[in-house]
């Protein structure tokens, strides 16, 4: 079996993800956050909609594949990687990560810091960790505004998360925003998991319904939710869908490989 430091992988449009159980990412996050000095170790999860704005825009490509995991994400994607390695799979989805983690922070302590929602949403998300899971440490959350933060805005939410020393900072900004933010992060706050939690935050404050889980299981989450907000999802499980599938096809039959360049420096 590979190591934990070089896990197995799918290549997906250029992105090579990692092929994990979530017993393999406890083990990695257990081996990073034995030093505390370590830049934070990056969790991207990408799915179908992550893949074509990668293949899309070369920049977050390039954010995407400097994730330290980039978890699977997309039922699709999680049983044609079982059929090609062979081997017992988990789809790396943010709410259940959240959870998972949380059921071992009666023996490990974990310190968790909450970034990003609607106002009040990670508040909300504190008091039902607390609940379901005694031993968890909510260090500390901040919903941030609308807007770009000035710099001075960013140093102070920096110090904050820095002071309230968390192991897992869940940053829940929305897709793509959020895997930039922790990108441009990772080495100014130090020794944590930063993990791209998406609509974690709406689902566990009650802002948005998550799909049962037999949805989830079958593929057809994304269906869910269109229905439930097809005016801003429209065109991401329509447009992007057709984009993904075509490119696929493209780089499974070897017509075309999807490469990226890094891109260039100003």
């Amino acid at each position: 079996m590979e190591s934990l430091s070089n896990p197995p992988t799918m290549r997906v449009l250029g992105l090579d993800l990692h092929c994990l159980t979530y017993d393999e990412m406890h083990g990695i996050f257990d081996q990073w956050l034995s030093d505390k000095g370590r830049p934070a170790l990056t969790v991207a999860l990408v799915n179908v909609n992550c893949s074509v704005s990668a293949l899309l825009d070369r920049s977050l490509f390039s954010v995407y594949r400097s994730a330290d995991i980039r978890g699977i994400d997309s039922m699709p994607f999680l049983r044609l990687a079982s059929v090609i390695r062979r081997r017992k799979l988990d789809r790396l989805y943010a709410p259940d990560i959240m959870l998972e983690v949380s059921k071992r922070a009666r023996k490990t302590n974990y310190r968790f810091f909450l970034y990003g929602g609607a106002p009040g949403a990670a508040n909300v998300i504190a008091q039902m960790l607390r609940q379901r899971f005694p031993g968890v440490t909510i260090a500390g959350t901040f919903s941030p505004p609308f807007r770009p933060l000035t710099p001075e805005e960013d140093e102070i939410v920096v110090r904050m998360i820095r002071d309230a020393r968390p192991d897992f900072v869940w940053v829940g900004l929305g897709s793509p925003k959020q895997d930039v933010w922790i990108q441009d992060h990772k080495h100014r706050i130090r020794g944590c998991v930063m993990v791209a939690s998406g609509a974690t935050f709406d689902f566990f404050s009650g802002r948005i319904r998550q799909a049962p889980r037999w949805i989830r299981n079958s593929g057809f989450e994304w269906l869910f939710r269109l229905f439930q907000d097809w005016k801003r999802l429209w065109r991401r499980y329509t447009v992007y869908n057709a984009i993904f599938i075509g490119a696929f096809l493209l780089e499974i039959l070897r017509i075309r490989q999807w490469n990226r360049p890094e891109p260039e420096t100003r």
